[in-house]
């Protein structure tokens, strides 16, 4: 079976490569071992995003009476919970197929190993094997959870994010080894429907990676909400022998014992690159990762990585671009496109979180900007001087930006509230468009929103603030 381009692996990379490449008048193969759309979709953005919902439903349902609405006997059904959570997922998997079809793309199911150049052999569920063959071949394998060699999961007492989807029954205690994204949406999660949580983390704050000041307030919200939080902290050893396991942690204050039914391993991400025949045709892999340049290319002509297996951010709407740029690469030297395409701006990407309150975030920390020689306008405005935050009861959290002083350059912006991760795509836009602060501030933001906090922060920046 011989096709201009085949893809291995169908999340939210390789499938919009894909379907890119066939728009572009080339034929396409997809290789997927389990489903289509991949983790994101099947077991990570979806189905997650699914979970927060039900758990933010619950609680607004709560404290209904905080809105002058009266309810009574609220509870939930953890079952049903995660049926939803399935349901939302399968039905994202079908629209996937749908697209598979709609574009003329061939889906081969089963597991791709690259094996001579321009040839992939692919073994299906009985093990029964295949050659197909394509001119360029695009991985898109993706990554998976990290364990870590004194806390291995077994499925039941230590558990990865899959596992912890779809617990046949709600803990009624766990412990988070690892705050960042995984970690604290599934603490926000699980604290929010009922279960003690504990967040174990090895850095000196959690979600290590955001502006320090978005670090602070989550812990404070998390505290509030119950969660309790160990920072520089590591778990030594899990005793899973009892009913109940037992974690040795090292704290800086010396060691303790938590106890815990379940303990929920979020400690990162690790590429999918071995076993898929990357030794045989000699590709160049760094760090774990398959070494690239931006347009995908990897040291082997004919042979492109993307998303999560390749040095880049492991973010679902990053594989998705790098996934449209390989094709039309691949489309420009095939003379099937008209111009090469822009290569990535890593230093714009959004990063969003999905807990309560919500976090994003892009470009540089203020930490980084200086650092990076930037002497910079710092400006941070909080939720709880907005109209609309206090309409809606959510006036946790700030929005805060970032500015070059000299020229007036957006560097970066970092928000910690109700659905900021619905108000960073601005940034996203305006950074990529050369905005300056002013700018923002002569741009007309609608009243009464939470998006409007962007411009109130800049003002604040600038010395020009109204509402504060």
């Amino acid at each position: 079976m011989a096709y201009d381009v085949i893809v291995l692996g169908s999340g939210p990379g390789g499938y919009p490569a894909a379907i890119r490449a066939s728009q572009l008048g080339l034929k396409v193969a997809i290789i997927e071992k389990e489903s289509l759309g991949g983790i994101c979709l099947n077991w990570g953005c979806i189905p997650t995003k699914a979970l927060l919902k039900s758990a933010q439903v619950y609680e607004y349902l709560k404290h209904a009476a905080d809105y002058g609405v009266q309810a009574s006997g609220i509870q939930h059904d953890f079952g049903a919970v995660i049926k939803r959570s399935r349901g939302v997922a399968d039905k994202m998997s079908k629209g996937v197929q749908f697209l598979m079809k709609k574009n003329k793309i061939d889906v081969i199911m089963g597991y791709g190993r690259l094996k001579a150049k321009g040839q992939v052999e692919v073994t299906g569920a009985d093990n029964k094997t295949q050659l197909v063959e394509a001119k360029h071949i695009v991985i898109a394998t993706g990554g998976r959870g990290r364990q870590l060699p004194n806390l291995p999961i077994d499925g039941k007492k230590v558990v990865g994010y899959r596992e912890a989807m779809v617990l046949p029954k709600q803990p009624k205690t766990m412990i988070v080894v690892g705050s960042g994204a995984i970690g604290v949406e599934f603490a926000y999660f699980y604290n929010a429907m009922g279960t003690k949580v504990t967040i174990v983390e090895f850095m000196p704050r959690v979600v290590p990676v955001e502006d320090e000041e978005i670090s602070k307030e989550l812990e404070k919200q998390f505290k509030r909400q119950g969660i309790e939080i160990l920072t520089n902290a590591t778990v030594e050893a899990v005793d899973t022998s009892g009913e109940i396991s037992k974690a040795r942690v090292k704290t800086q204050a010396g060691e303790k014992i938590l106890e815990a039914e379940v303990v929920l391993s979020a400690v990162g991400v690790i590429a999918n690159i071995e076993d898929i025949g990357l030794e045989a045709l000699g590709v160049k892999t760094e760090k774990g990762k398959i070494t690239v340049d931006k347009y995908g290319q990897t040291n082997v002509p004919g042979i492109y990585a993307l998303g999560d297996c390749t040095p880049g951010q492991a973010l679902a709407h990053v594989a998705s671009k790098e996934g449209i740029n390989v094709a039309e690469f691949i489309g420009y030297n095939e003379k099937k496109y008209g111009h090469l395409p822009e290569g990535m701006d890593y230093n714009n990407i959004p990063g969003c979180t999905y807990c309560s309150p919500e976090i994003a975030s892009i470009g540089f920390t203020e930490k980084a900007a200086r650092d990076a020689g930037y002497e910079v306008k710092v400006g941070k405005f909080p939720f709880m001087a907005s109209g609309k935050a206090s309409a809606s009861g959510s006036t946790e959290g700030f929005v805060k930006v970032i500015f070059d002083a000299k020229y007036g350059e957006f560097l970066g912006a970092h928000m910690i509230g109700n659905s900021v991760t619905e108000m960073i795509a601005e940034v996203s836009v305006a950074r990529k468009l050369e905005t300056t602060g002013h700018e923002i501030l002569n741009a007309v933001h609608p009243h009464p929103t939470m998006s409007e906090a962007l411009k109130e922060a800049t003002a604040v920046a600038y010395g020009e603030a109204i509402d504060i």
